[in-house]
């Protein structure tokens, strides 16, 4: 499966640019999407699940155009989560699962076979018979994934799926992602960088509509190295100080003080050490200089 994105621009009628100029190629496996709110990311999303027309350029799916003429034939390849999730209150899990398959016109047996899989690999099994609106923010986004894996989808777009869940749920969800992707093509979207560090050996960051960064994952840590710095400083009024003249990605109270972790393309003016860069440094390397 391979997704390429050419030249994509969408400007809404208020004259807002949400995605400018666009260039991208996702291949197989997870591909990561990072970018703070606003930089265009569900914009992306919502062309790339057909729900959205582009302002210009264009998208093709192992060579077939995005357009109105080849919509139904892209959408039975497609899965989606999106960010804002909307489930039948009324209906059980159950319910509403058997539902939205017979509404992918997947055949009933196959269908309540694919949902007890998953029900079982999201831990939702033991919760099928509760209604939508007895669950939990964290169980409704599981049950949204499950929803968007019931097509067997070649191509999974995942719009924050590990919102609301606890530490083993996410863990839980990554490794079911990671398993999906092994013969399909997944774009998962977070602020939860950890989850793409975990999952994903390609990533995309988007700021203000543009891509800023696209390629692996070790090229962009690579980058960073030697432009993370560790200090320790003994109060707040100091730490304040270097606040003002450096992006600190992390701080810590500790023995002695706080220590910092600090961006800077120079050596800072303290007494300080190199770190081991990690994504999160990365990305917000990236986002406040621009330059890799």
């Amino acid at each position: 499966m391979m997704i390429n994105i050419n030249d994509l621009t969408v400007t809404f009628k208020n004259k807002v640019t949400a995605v400018d100029h666009v260039n991208l190629s996702i291949g197989s496996g997870i591909y990561g999407l990072l970018g703070e709110n606003g930089a265009g990311k569900t914009t992306l999303m919502r062309v790339l699940v057909t729900v959205l027309k582009p302002t210009s350029g264009s998208i093709t799916m192992n060579g077939v155009l995005y357009g109105e003429q080849n919509y139904r034939r892209l959408q039975k390849k497609i899965g989606y989560l999106p960010q804002e999730l909307n489930l039948y209150p009324n209906l059980t899990v159950r319910e509403c699962l058997e539902y939205m398959g017979e509404l992918s016109g997947i055949e009933k047996r196959e269908c309540r076979k694919r949902i007890d899989f998953y029900l079982e690999k999201t831990s939702l099994a033991e919760h099928q018979h509760k209604k939508n609106r007895q669950l939990s923010g964290g169980m409704k986004r599981r049950v949204g994934l499950v929803q968007a894996l019931l097509n067997e989808p070649k191509f999974l777009i995942v719009d924050e799926p590990t919102t609301g869940l606890d530490p083993e749920e996410r863990i839980r969800i990554r490794n079911l992602l990671v398993d999906f992707s092994r013969d399909r093509t997944v774009l998962f979207s977070t602020h939860v960088v950890e989850d793409l560090a975990a999952t994903c050996n390609q990533i995309a960051i988007m700021k203000k509509g543009a891509m800023i960064y696209s390629g692996a994952v070790r090229d962009l840590v690579s980058e960073v190295r030697g432009h993370v710095w560790i200090c320790t400083v003994k109060n707040e009024a100091q730490a304040r100080e270097l606040e003002t003249k450096y992006h600190v990605s992390a701080k810590q109270y500790v023995d002695g003080g706080l220590q910092m972790k600090l961006l800077s393309e120079e050596k800072p003016e303290v007494e300080c050490a190199l770190a081991e860069a990690t994504l999160e440094d990365a990305y917000i390397y990236c986002g406040q200089f621009q330059s890799l």
